[in-house]
């Protein structure tokens, strides 16, 4: 915990914390710090409070004095100048036709830089702009390019609603502002109607937005099947501002008629409690005999009998074979050749499996002959004896 100060160098711009020391500081007052751009001069908008250490940005920096009259004056001098600046830079741009818009001039406190603010829609090339610039102020400048929310921080204005705007007003940072928070307050998607001073969307959408969000996730979705005083009936419309939601009744003389009820009276029907159709009663037994007639099946390895005696021979399934545990040969004997059938084609575990050849010649795997024997299974018996008869006279020509 550490006790801090809050410090601002413009009006409606960012606080930043400083630390207060050995100085009374009360929140009104001037003070001049240390900052990246030089020695400032600020106005205390919070007073001395305490704060956790991840809240305080590294590192802390300390008031150097508090603020005298003399300070004051060269604040209100620096001012003066500034106007001069801005008439006198406004010129040098016309002389060298750039495409750029100036926006503010300002002077750090002690006067050893002015920073010249505008705005561009692309990139300007101000080189020989600063070099007349610096030749006729006699000091440092700097000139930095802004974007248009920026530009309305700095000018100022008034909003649509009437009022300052509120990033003059009161908003340090902007946050992001999307089109889907438009749509989700239902508002019109008009960029005359949404759209602020600077031509980007409006910042006030963001304020109600958590709100929005939780509300809508509270009432019952557009299309749902509710149960309101009246009857069931189907949500059309929800209004979040005034809690109600417009439902198409169902009325028991038949017809339909739309009426609004407050979200909260309404309870969303439930799959579970309406009545089942009888479609949906046959669909569930009929679900219901084939889990248990798969569980008969991968507990006997029998077909189920739910299927009846007159079931067709397609729905019927042979019990599967048992397949031989193979042996490894002993005492120097030849394992048996394996002959397929087309009854009981050789599966694919068995034919990844490595197996010794006879001849001493190295281990292969058995997956492209037994895919050969399958072939060989289903093709007619005349092709199987002539495929038989090229592999023996093949292996005779070998030996």
């Amino acid at each position: 915990m550490k006790t801090v100060i809050g410090v601002r160098f413009k009006d409606g711009g960012k606080m930043y914390y400083f630390d207060p020391g050995e100085f009374d500081v009360k929140e009104g007052d001037g003070v001049i710090v240390e900052t990246a751009r030089g020695t400032e001069f600020g106005d205390v908008v919070a007073p001395p409070q305490e704060l956790e250490d991840d809240k305080i940005i590294a590192p802390l920096k300390s008031v150097l004095r508090v603020a005298t009259p003399h300070d004051r004056e060269q604040r209100d001098k620096n001012r003066a100048r500034e106007s001069e600046a801005y008439a006198i830079c406004m010129e040098k741009i016309q002389a060298h036709q750039l495409d750029m818009k100036l926006v503010d001039v300002e002077y750090t406190f002690n006067g050893s830089k002015v920073v010249f603010y505008f705005t561009a829609d692309g990139r300007v090339d101000f080189r020989e702009l600063v070099k007349d610039l610096a030749s006729v102020f006699k000091t440092r400048i700097e000139l930095r390019q802004i974007g248009v929310r920026d530009e309305a921080k700095m000018l100022g204005g008034l909003g649509s609603c009437g009022r300052p705007v509120c990033c003059k007003a009161f908003l340090s940072d902007f946050t992001p502002v999307s089109i889907k928070m438009a749509k989700e307050q239902n508002l019109s998607l008009s960029p005359t109607k949404i759209s602020g001073i600077c031509g980007r969307l409006m910042c006030c959408l963001k304020y109600e937005q958590d709100a929005y969000e939780s509300m809508r996730k509270q009432m019952p979705r557009t299309g749902r099947e509710v149960l309101t005083p009246d009857g069931s009936g189907t949500v059309l419309e929800n209004n979040v501002i005034t809690e109600r939601t417009r439902v198409k009744v169902a009325l028991n003389d038949g017809t339909f008629d739309v009426r609004e009820y407050p979200f909260r009276e309404l309870r969303v029907k439930n799959a579970s409690s309406r009545p089942k159709l009888p479609d949906e009663e046959n669909a569930s037994v009929n679900t219901e005999e084939e889990a248990d007639a798969l569980s008969f099946e991968a507990e006997t390895g029998l077909p189920s009998p739910a299927f009846g005696d007159d079931a067709p021979a397609s729905e019927l399934k042979k019990p599967p074979k048992k397949q031989q545990k193979r042996c490894a040969p002993t005492n120097g004997q030849k394992e048996p050749k394996e002959t397929a059938s087309p009854e009981a084609p050789e599966s694919s575990e068995l034919a990844g499996d490595r197996q010794e050849r006879p001849d001493g010649a190295p281990a292969r795997r058995r997956g492209s002959r037994g895919g050969r024997r399958r072939n060989r299974a289903n093709r007619p018996a005349e092709d199987r004896q002539q495929v038989q008869f090229q592999e023996e006279s093949g292996s005779s020509s070998k030996e």
